[in-house]
């Protein structure tokens, strides 16, 4: 529910939430635009500009940093008609191997060639959809099509998980990667100049923002379009690389019984409280009644499988994941590989320091995110991780 800390121009969701989040979003939600109030959400933490949790609808304007810079970031899982019993004999090192073979894994890491069944249809959706929208994606990166169906490092991920009933899911995060990145660092720089050239006096550069009927506004709705796009496809075709790898694994036909996308890190078009807005969620996932959405614990705890519940005060919103309490640099001081290890128990996994910072205790719980979520979400399924993937 709406924690007593709420204002009428944020309301929260957080239980755990550290005072500089607090004061960042109280800044965010002070901007003039803002309408009717900005939502917190259970998982939030400092971000660039604005909260990584926030939901945030805006009325004639647009800030790109609010957005995010990975752009579409966000969520696809896949429930299969396999048992965990049918995989307990098999060799689970050599399905996450496989995987990164298949699919390119670290920060830089593309393919080095556009392969993959359904490459050519989402280039070719994507090449189209950039001609419709007056974008060259070349301008950002010339090697964008390489990029689609990798993965990036970080807090992206492949898993391989069992659910309550102890079905096997496949469950991915990624976004834009390098192009989606350079679209939004570009826009940000352009609403930056248009507030400066404009004499506008902003709480925080990164608040800047694009006003809507001009020009650049049009030009980043456009472009954040195509990436958010882009972002969707690269997830599906990772998972198309991921549920090969799986079924080679296997060695049977595997049905896919339920497939689940959502973004976490966009802008589109929604009515909220009588009036048309752009809504950003920056760390958020959309959770209109009854639409299924997807809620990942840290490395190597749990994760959700939800449908929304539509709360209108929260704009029909929710949590997109545990949310950081320890930044990258504090998590490598503070904790070590041995550490992670512990906390990774029997989960296959490749066995590095380098992913240190990513120890579930650098995150806030996740159950207690989802209990702080319990009014905004229903949890139609709980995951447990067997198989993970990431890059470095």
């Amino acid at each position: 529910m709406v924690t007593k800390d709420s204002t009428k121009r944020l309301k929260i969701w957080a239980s755990i939430l550290e005072d500089g989040t607090r004061r960042q979003a109280e800044v965010s939600a002070s901007m003039p635009f803002i309408h009717p109030h900005l939502a917190l959400m259970p998982d939030a933490h400092l971000g660039k500009g604005a909260t990584v949790g926030s939901v945030i609808p805006t009325l004639g304007a647009i800030m790109p940093a609010a957005v995010g810079v990975d752009i579409g970031c966000g969520m696809m899982a896949l429930r299969l008609d396999v048992g965990r019993g049918d995989v307990d004999g098999l060799d689970r090192r050599a399905l996450r191997v496989a995987i990164e073979g298949e699919v390119p894994v670290s920060a830089g890491g593309y393919n080095r060639s556009e392969w993959g069944p359904g490459t050519a249809e989402r280039i070719a959706a994507l090449e189209g959809l950039a001609v419709q929208r007056g974008l060259d994606p070349t301008s950002y990166a010339a090697n964008w099509r390489l990029q689609l169906g990798s993965l990036g490092s970080g807090n992206h991920f492949i898993e391989v998980s069992a659910d309550e009933s102890d079905r096997l899911w496949l469950f991915l995060h990624s976004g834009s990667r390098g192009v989606g990145n350079k679209i939004a660092m570009h826009h940000i720089a352009v609403a930056q100049e248009q507030c400066a050239r404009r004499w506008i006096t902003l709480p925080d550069k990164d608040l800047a923002y694009l006003v809507e009927g001009e020009p650049e506004f049009d030009a980043y709705v456009a472009e954040l379009g195509w990436a958010q796009e882009f972002a969707r496809l690269n997830r599906e075709e990772m998972m198309s690389r991921v549920l090969a790898c799986f079924t080679d694994w296997t060695g049977r036909d595997v049905v896919v019984e339920r497939e689940v996308q959502c973004h976490h890190n966009y802008t589109e078009r929604e009515r909220h409280f009588g009036k048309e807005v752009w809504l950003s969620r920056k760390g958020a996932i959309s959770a209109r009644e009854g639409q299924w959405g997807l809620i990942p614990g840290s490395m190597g705890t749990r994760s959700y499988v939800v449908t929304g519940r539509g709360d209108p005060v929260a704009l029909q919103s929710a949590p997109h994941g545990a949310g950081r309490t320890h930044s990258r640099s504090a998590a490598r001081r503070r904790f070590t590989g041995d550490d992670l290890r512990a906390a990774m128990g029997d989960i296959e996994y490749r066995d590095t320091d380098a992913f240190v910072d990513e120890i579930p205790a650098a995150y806030k719980d996740i159950d207690q995110v989802m209990a702080d979520a319990a009014d905004l979400v229903r949890v139609e399924h709980v995951l447990t991780q067997l198989v993970n993937v990431k890059g470095d």
